[in-house]
């Protein structure tokens, strides 16, 4: 059998070696996309990947970005309510988001491992494109400056439970409960500063 794409074939190819990739880091996780199993599972030759991908990284991103696109263009999340205090609002956008990483936690080990490779800072970009629309009608009221700190501080927290995680020092599950809690003293210290 040979594994060679037949010609007239690359957008069929495109999909294939990229759902291939999404099937095996959601199976095998990261260190499972070797580029020959890749090849063979989506039966194209080993030079279809190097001529549409020069690295590993770039074909993982490329998957990642696909992935990304299916599970977090339908985010939708209902501005704040007149009155509505900011922890529930915030922690529907954060359980949006979340969601689908929770679904497939090998999907979020892969982004953590190529955000920091050559391409790897377009894929925060694409998720902050959907997120942001809906984080900032959710903030629209808010102080400009307690939204700045509130994203340093989350951006931080974040990056440290996703790494936490991928280093299995915490499950996944322990991610949403712990940004729940922080979210919450936080925003009951910006409620109190309001009332005070």
């Amino acid at each position: 059998m040979s594994n060679v794409e037949p010609a007239g074939s690359a957008d069929q190819a495109r999909d294939r070696i990229l759902d291939t990739v999404i099937e095996i880091l959601e199976t095998d996780g990261y260190e499972g996309v070797q580029l020959r199993e890749v090849a063979r599972r989506s039966r194209t030759s080993l030079a279809t990947i190097y001529k549409r991908y020069a690295t590993r990284e770039e074909l993982i991103l490329a998957a990642l970005a696909c992935w990304m696109e299916e599970n977090h263009t339908a985010i939708s999340v209902r501005a704040r309510e007149p009155g509505e205090p900011l922890h529930p609002a915030m922690m529907r956008v954060f359980r949006a988001i979340f969601e689908p990483w929770e679904k497939s936690p090998e999907m979020l080990v892969a982004f953590f491992h190529v955000r920091t490779a050559p391409g790897g800072e377009n894929l925060s970009v694409r998720g902050f494109d959907v997120v942001v629309p809906v984080g900032m009608a959710v903030l629209a009221d808010v102080d400009p400056v307690f939204v700045a700190e509130l994203e340093a501080i989350l951006s931080a927290l974040v990056y440290g439970l996703v790494g936490r995680f991928r280093d299995g020092q915490i499950a996944i599950t322990d991610i949403m409960p712990t940004i729940d809690r922080t979210v919450y003293w936080l925003t009951t210290g910006y409620h109190s500063t309001l009332e005070g």
